[in-house]
């Protein structure tokens, strides 16, 4: 049977239809570049191998704004703890690697910056690769910042069992991850320092803070918790809340060590708008002196510990009702937990916001308590 052929097409009718191709290559370049914008990474290699004319349209620093190191590349999605082989994980750093010299080949001019790596991995030396990344790119307008410095995406899990191994160990590790962390971060403030939108953990120590406070721009911020067993002294917390004139939201997650119950905190800030203290545990505060401050979130996690009730009593009579430290310091407060809060409800006893107090506060007035 002889093969079907294709019905010829009058001249007039192809040209017709060519004439209804939208004359993309007569648009102004910024216009172009402005389209390309939209597509994804692999897109827009993708559109380098149309033609020349696209190729030197892709290569422009313009079309690379973000570096997202957490997409995996090419790979599947994945969480913490995914088990994967090794000769993945090695086809997974040689991308990274790969996507950093395109980046700086580029001469991309980063808006945002996405990585997950162990910073105290000296092996893989991932601290070099992203300051190595930050020296050569132009990141003066980076603005938004997403980093966790304690785990490297698709690394295969070391299930065997080390003799070895210590808390003293566990400590030198973590105390490799902070340097590291400092060293990037030093050089952030340096080569960065318009960056509004931070999302990061963090190990609370003074220097730490310091640097941190250095981002005057910041107006998002959230802190996770680096170790379970890193306490934050109220005064360290004050005093960076302090230190960021411009913040509008925070979300902490601190994990109050058990030797450090009965402490209370302070928050203190002029600009303050959303606070998000619920990922939490044992964050107790005292005083606020948040005058701009619109909705808070704070949630009452149970620890898992048992106390004699004196021992409870005593600990819990230290805190006053959270109540009485929002009535006090948050005098434009709208929202508590996601529920709207009525105009008067200072004017109102505390016991007609109790369905939302016994979700967040420790005193000892609500007695169906965290210790037990």
């Amino acid at each position: 049977m002889s093969p079907r052929k294709r019905p010829l097409v009058p001249v007039s009718s192809r040209r017709k239809a060519a004439d209804d191709v939208f004359p993309f290559h007569f648009l102004p370049v910024e216009c172009q570049l402005h389209v390309l914008s939209f597509l994804n990474e692999v897109d827009k290699c993708s559109c380098a191998l149309v033609s020349l004319s696209w190729s030197r349209l892709v290569r422009s620093w313009k079309l690379w704004r973000v570096a997202d190191y957490s997409r995996r590349g090419v790979f599947h999605l994945g969480q913490e703890g995914l088990l994967v082989s090794n000769r993945e994980f090695e086809r997974w750093k040689a991308w990274v690697h790969h996507y950093t010299h395109h980046l700086i080949s580029r001469r991309a001019s980063l808006l945002t910056l996405k990585a997950s790596f162990d910073l105290g991995d000296h092996c893989n030396q991932w601290g070099e690769l992203l300051s190595h990344l930050l020296d050569n790119v132009h990141c003066r307008d980076l603005s938004h910042l997403d980093l966790n410095w304690t785990f490297t995406l698709l690394e295969p899990l070391d299930l065997r069992v080390h003799p070895s191994s210590s808390s003293h160990q566990d400590s030198i590790t973590k105390m490799d991850q902070v340097i590291s962390f400092q060293n990037l971060l030093t050089k952030l403030t340096q080569s960065c320092p318009r960056v509004s939108r931070m999302r990061l953990h963090f190990d609370w120590s003074d220097t730490s803070v310091s640097l941190l406070a250095q981002f005057q721009q910041l107006r998002v911020l959230e802190l996770k918790y680096f170790w379970v067993f890193k306490g934050v002294t109220p005064s360290t917390l004050h005093t960076l809340t302090k230190a960021l004139p411009n913040l509008r939201s925070l979300t902490l997650h601190v994990l109050v060590p058990l030797r450090n119950l009965g402490i209370s905190y302070t928050l203190e800030s002029q600009s303050l708008e959303f606070l998000d203290v619920s990922p939490s545990r044992g964050l107790v505060f005292s005083r606020l002196k948040l005058p701009a401050l619109r909705e808070l979130r704070a949630k009452k996690i149970v620890r898992g510990i048992t106390l004699d009730r004196k021992t409870r009593l005593r600990i819990q009579h230290r805190w006053p009702c959270l109540y009485n430290v929002l009535r006090e310091g948050t005098p434009k407060l709208q929202a508590l937990n996601n529920e709207r809060l009525l105009p008067t409800w200072r004017e109102r006893s505390y016991r007609e916001l109790s369905a939302i107090l016994e979700q967040s506060c420790y005193c000892v007035q609500h007695l169906d308590s965290w210790l037990w």
